[in-house]
C-alpha cells in the first residue's frame, strides 16, 4: 500500500518476495483485470509482476500529477531492484506516459495499449469526460521520453487516430493489431510484442557498464 496526501494505490506483487530471475519488474495498471484475462503471472514467470488496483480510475489515470507522484515516489521504491516496465491500456496507458514525462527515466520501458491520447481535433466526442481538458493539456506537450516505448492499438477502435498522432510525437512505431478497445484485444497483443520489449530492456541492462 502506497500513500500520499491525496492518493492511495493498492499494489499486489507476484511473486510476493523473491527477486525476479530476469531482473525485471512489470508494473501493471488495471492489474487485477489484466491478470484475470491475460494471466500475466503464468506468461511471465521470471518477471516480478506488480498488479496495481485502479481505484478512482477516471481521475487517477487522466494525467493526474498527484497520482504520478504517488506512483513514482511511493510505489516504485517498494518494488524489487531492477528495471521497471510499465503496462497499461486506455487511460492506464496515458497515466504511465504522464508519469514518465514528469519523472523522466524512472521507467526502463512502457508498453502502452490503445492509450487515451485525446486531442480536440480528433476526439471531440470525448469532450464531456470530466478530465478532458487535463488530458488535452498533457497530450499537447508530449515529447519523447527516456524509456523504451511500444504503442499498440486495435484497428477497429476510435483511439487509432490519436495513437498514430502520439506515435509521431514520441518518435516510436505504432503496432496496429486486430480487435477493438477491450481487455481481450489488449491481452491478445501481448505476444510477441511485450516479450520483445522485455528482452530489449534486459539487453539494455546487460550492456550497461
Amino acid at each position: 500500500m502506497a500513500r500520499d496526501t491525496r492518493v492511495t494505490i493498492e499494489t499486489r506483487g507476484v511473486p510476493p518476495s523473491a527477486v525476479p530471475a530476469s531482473g525485471l519488474v512489470l508494473l501493471v495498471h488495471d492489474g487485477p483485470e489484466y491478470e484475470r484475462v491475460g494471466r500475466l503471472t503464468e506468461h511471465f514467470p521470471d518477471t516480478y509482476v506488480a498488479l496495481l488496483t485502479p481505484g478512482p480510475r477516471n481521475d487517477w489515470y487522466s494525467a493526474n500529477p498527484a497520482y504520478a507522484k504517488a506512483l513514482v515516489e511511493d510505489v516504485l521504491p517498494q518494488l524489487p531492484p531492477g528495471p521497471v516496465v510499465g503496462l497499461g491500456a486506455s487511460l492506464g496507458a496515458l497515466a504511465l506516459l504522464h508519469a514518465e514525462t514528469r519523472y523522466p527515466g524512472r521507467f526502463a520501458g512502457l508498453f502502452l495499449q490503445s492509450g487515451s491520447f485525446f486531442t480536440a481535433a480528433l476526439d471531440p466526442q470525448e469532450s464531456g469526460f470530466p478530465y478532458f481538458r487535463r488530458i488535452l493539456a498533457f497530450v499537447r506537450r508530449a515529447r519523447p521520453v527516456p524509456a523504451r516505448v511500444v504503442l499498440t492499438c486495435g484497428r477497429d477502435e476510435e483511439n487509432l487516430l490519436n495513437n498514430r498522432a502520439m506515435a509521431g510525437r514520441l518518435g516510436v512505431p505504432l503496432l496496429e493489431v486486430p480487435g477493438g478497445h477491450s481487455m481481450t484485444s489488449w491481452c491478445d497483443a501481448l505476444e510477441p510484442h511485450l516479450h520483445r520489449l522485455l528482452r530489449e530492456v534486459s539487453d539494455d541492462r546487460s550492456h550497461t557498464p
